[in-house]
């Protein structure tokens, strides 16, 4: 009988136990995780800070799931050492817990960048549940609110506040906001939008200095601007949990590396999700997590599959507004491209040889998956580019 063993109950390590039962019906199932609820959606817990759900609506797997799939979830418990020849981890707890597989899952933290000041009281960041309960907590009797950094996090936690009265200012080193996800146009477009919903920007600027005494009162920003500011919310992105790494002897550059088995360099340990480096690319991304889970769980149950990456798409809600993007966005012009806009809508392909390459959809998504298919399939669409984005063009001359 198999003794599995995964550390990180997010949405990779959850995947991969799933695929383990259904392909091991005997073999033992252990997930360790150092947080005090069970597998919960960490891209909604804006929605819970600002009061639209409560914590029992955070959750993806209750209690009885794991019950029924007979899994050991192990709370409030911390990996802080292995011993990689004993094929054991020791916990916090003095536990020491047995595997024949094991998977690091251990996800991701908030990336917190050295800016004067960030460690004083009224400063937070947002990654797991005990981040949102302490802004809550904090919350209360506060007006105002600052958000550094104006990417999709950002923005959602900028819009929990605005959901709870406060007023909110937006600073972004970029000059766009999610320069990942939206080009020059489109990002001028959700600034409008969000703008008319009470939001304050100030875009291409540096934070230079939290102030205050020990609670934070204002930030200057490089520029010489100081903005009233009773808390402060970082959103700079993430960093992987590789504290394991070491100790298991894996080899690390952005990420844990893996192959295309989800395997590292060391024989029976795995790595998923947010942690995990392939080919050079830590995704970062909810459907990456879930597929690298998928294909993790499916090896180790024993069934031989291969992980061919995840296209770089995603499908969101950033304050209310639907936006979808995929592959190259183009913010640099170097392709041709097709666009159409009015106001509250935003849609692109860009196009290399009438093929696509990549599309933004803001307000309108309906048409999304069919684009990406074409974008997979690399389908010539020359015949049909110039109406493609109308509402209500018709696809089935063109998918297969």
């Amino acid at each position: 009988m198999t003794e599995y063993l995964i550390i990180g109950n997010g949405v990779a390590g959850t995947t991969a136990a799933e695929n383990i039962r259904k392909n091991d019906s005997k073999g033992t199932i252990t997930i360790v995780t150092d947080e005090d609820i069970s597998f919960y959606y960490r891209i909604r817990l804006n929605e819970y800070i600002s009061g639209d759900i409560g914590q029992d609506d955070l959750l993806a797997k209750k209690a009885s799931w794991y019950k029924d799939n007979n899994i050991d979830l192990k709370l409030n418990t911390r990996v802080i050492d292995a011993g990689p020849a004993q094929k054991t981890v020791i916990t916090d707890r003095g536990e020491n817990l047995a595997y024949d597989k094991l998977l690091i899952a251990t996800g991701s933290h908030s990336f917190m960048p050295p800016i004067n000041g960030y460690l004083k009281t009224g400063v937070f960041a947002v990654r797991n549940i005990n981040d949102a309960r302490g802004i809550m907590n904090y919350a209360g009797s506060i007006d105002n609110v600052m958000v550094i950094g104006g990417g999709l996090l950002g923005l959602e936690a900028g819009n929990a506040f605005r959901k709870m009265g406060k007023d909110v200012t937006v600073v972004e080193f970029f000059p766009r906001l999610l320069p990942r996800q939206l080009d020059v146009d489109g990002a001028k477009r959700l600034q409008t939008i969000m703008e008319g919903m009470g939001f304050s920007f100030r875009l291409d600027a540096k934070t230079e200095v939290i102030e205050g005494e020990e609670i934070v009162t204002s930030v200057r920003l490089a520029s010489g601007e100081t903005l009233d500011a009773r808390m402060v919310v970082i959103s700079a992105g993430v960093r992987p949990n590789m504290e394991l790494a070491e100790p298991l002897g894996l080899e690390t550059d952005k990420g844990i590396k893996i192959n295309e088995h989800m395997l590292t360099n060391k024989a029976d340990i795995y790595a998923a999700g947010d942690v995990a480096e392939f080919k050079g690319i830590p995704y970062g991304i909810w459907p990456a997590a879930m597929d690298q889970g998928k294909i993790a769980g499916l090896n180790m149950a024993g069934v031989e599959t291969v992980y061919a990456g995840t296209t770089m798409a995603n499908t969101l809600k950033v304050v209310g507004i639907d936006l979808a993007s995929a592959g190259d966005i183009d913010a640099d012009n170097k392709y041709e491209s097709k666009t159409v806009s009015d106001e509250n809508t935003y849609k692109k392909i860009v196009l290399d040889d009438s093929r696509i390459i990549g599309c933004i959809m803001l307000g309108d998504t309906k048409a999304f998956n069919k684009i990406t298919k074409l974008m997979a399939a690399k389908t010539d669409v020359s015949a049909v580019k110039d109406n493609m984005l109308e509402d209500g063009f018709d696809f089935s001359s063109i998918l297969i």
